[in-house]
């Protein structure tokens, strides 16, 4: 009985080991990229929204160290993240009988620059974009707006690492 426990943990080391450095949020990492960086998003949008930019760049820092095992790094990571806020809109997406929004849509767009110095195959050029729906009754300010934001980018930070890490 031993002797098998012991096979099946051999054989699930080598499975685990075998396939670079793997993370099972599904970020699969070549065991040469130990570190990253994600440089300033500047927002072009239209509607600027003062500190998205930052707040942006948090979101994604920490999502990376969050889901991988790889250093931050301020220059030179193995693996850099890059681009510019290029949508910020607010639009009304259903209306009422009297002529009025009954509910609006957040919107941000980001465009990313992906760069893989040990493997440039991978380096890509992509938008990313997702919303937030509120009641057209509702500003967007305060407690809206940080939820907004917050599912906004958990949902865009999400398909980065997703394209740019999983290698679906």
């Amino acid at each position: 009985m031993r002797k098998i426990a012991f096979l099946i943990l051999i054989l699930i080391s080598i499975t685990l080991t075998s396939c670079g450095i793997y993370s099972f949020t599904g970020a699969s990492i070549s065991s040469d990229i130990k570190t990253f960086q994600v440089n300033y998003f500047q927002n072009n949008a239209p509607l600027i929204e003062p500190g998205l930019e930052r707040d942006f760049k948090i979101a994604l820092e920490e999502l990376v160290l969050n889901q991988t095992k790889l250093d931050l790094v301020k220059s030179n990571g193995d693996i850099v993240y890059e681009g510019e806020i290029v949508e910020y809109r607010i639009s009304p997406t259903t209306a009422t009988s009297d002529n009025t929004a009954a509910q609006n849509r957040l919107t941000i767009g980001v465009k990313v620059h992906f760069y893989n110095k040990n493997e440039p195959d991978t380096e890509f050029d992509q938008r990313f974009s997702f919303f937030y729906d509120y009641p057209g009754s509702a500003q967007l300010v305060g407690s809206i707006k940080t939820a907004a934001h917050e599912e906004i980018f958990e949902r865009i930070t999400q398909d980065i690492i997703n394209q740019s890490l999983a290698n679906w």
